[in-house]
């Protein structure tokens, strides 16, 4: 069983502490996502779990096995894990079959059943054509999924993947997650994934674990946390969306730099006072003739699949992301008429308060 239990997981380097009190528990079986900017203790995460670094204070069970806590750390070669690195880390020397049958000749694994596992494996990954080619004669994803045959041939419990796609162009990069997912998917295995992409967390992910400052701001699955961030940095991180400053009365939210009010959500229902409004701008629609709402588009920006636009209204601009068709219905001085599908409201309106851990 590949469960991973932490419990009040500290670590600090020097006078830096950059993991505070992580208390979480990942099923067998789940693919979880460790999401967060640069700095925000993530990585750290990882490495622990890994067993490169001992916890500051706190404890980590591999299934039933105390792997790690002050005084305890089990090496990682002993912690039925395989890992992959954004560098890859592929021998350059060795070809496809050696690379991927290195963990096997560590263990002593007899030759003929080494042979059959990694010919197996190089099947899962789709690389049997390239079994005798060097590193060197590979593409950057084929590289990677020669990383990822190597980690998994061993039948780890555990796979912790440490930002492998980011050194891929875009296009590759997501077709790799979906092969990664579906990898995972038909294995049964546990994944602790590290990535500071947006993307590759929704796209892959059974739940997302958010980080900022050394500590899990949401934990939740991708739906949860994009469609109900517990702050703005959540749902800044998570997703586009613009911010208004706004006063909650009795169920409406005045906008001032609007002039207009909006009814408030139904998890806010209960707020009063100064909040901050989010609008992601693909719940906004945009229509001509007549409304409550008056805009008068500013700027466009035609993406193919979608139009990009700005809307003045009042004293904000206003964005909202249609299909690609929309291009040709409405023009830069158009004046148009909004309709909020969605919005969230937090209390408050100190945001640069509350979205300052870019840093």
């Amino acid at each position: 069983m590949a469960t991973v239990t932490i419990q009040r997981l500290t670590k600090s380097f020097g006078d830096h502490q950059v993991l505070k009190e992580l208390d979480v528990t990942f099923q067998d079986g789940e693919f979880v996502t460790l999401l967060g900017p640069s700095g925000c203790g993530k990585t750290t995460t990882l490495r622990l779990i890994a067993g490169f670094e001992q916890p500051t204070s706190g404890k980590i069970w591999i299934g039933d096995t105390l792997v790690s806590d002050e005084r305890t750390l089990l090496p990682p070669e002993k912690r039925d894990i395989g890992m992959v690195f954004q560098s890859y880390a592929v021998w350059p020397h060795m070809t496809v079959t050696e690379n991927v049958a290195y963990p096997l000749r560590i263990k002593r694994v007899p030759k003929r059943e080494t042979e059959e596992r990694v010919r197996k494996m190089l099947g899962v990954v789709h690389l049997e054509q390239y079994a005798d080619r060097l590193p060197s004669q590979l593409s950057g994803g084929q590289q990677q999924r020669v990383a990822l045959a190597r980690a998994l041939v061993a039948e780890p419990k555990l796979l912790l993947l440490d930002e492998p796609l980011s050194n891929l162009d875009a296009k590759l990069r997501e077709s790799m997650r979906f092969e990664i997912k579906e990898l995972a998917r038909s294995l049964g295995i546990t994944v602790v994934y590290v990535t500071h992409d947006q993307s590759e967390a929704m796209t892959m992910s059974d739940r997302i674990l958010l980080f900022n400052n050394g500590q899990v701001q949401q934990s939740g699955t991708p739906s949860e946390i994009y469609n109900h961030p517990v702050s703005p940095f959540v749902a800044d991180f998570l997703g586009k969306v613009s911010f208004f400053s706004g006063r909650a009365e009795a169920g409406r939210i005045h906008l001032p730099d609007w002039g207009f009010d909006l009814p408030a959500p139904e998890a806010a229902g209960g707020l009063s006072g100064a909040v901050t409004v989010g609008i992601r701008p693909e719940n906004i629609r945009l229509r001509k003739g007549e409304g409550e709402i008056r805009g008068v588009i500013d700027r466009m920006y035609y993406l193919g699949d979608t139009t990009d636009l700005r809307v003045r209204v009042g004293r904000s601009e206003v964005r909202a992301i249609l299909e690609g068709r929309a291009h040709a219905r409405f023009a830069p001085g158009e004046e148009v008429f909004l309709d909020i599908q969605d919005l969230m409201a937090f209390p408050g309106e100190s945001l640069d308060e509350q979205l300052r851990i870019r840093t």
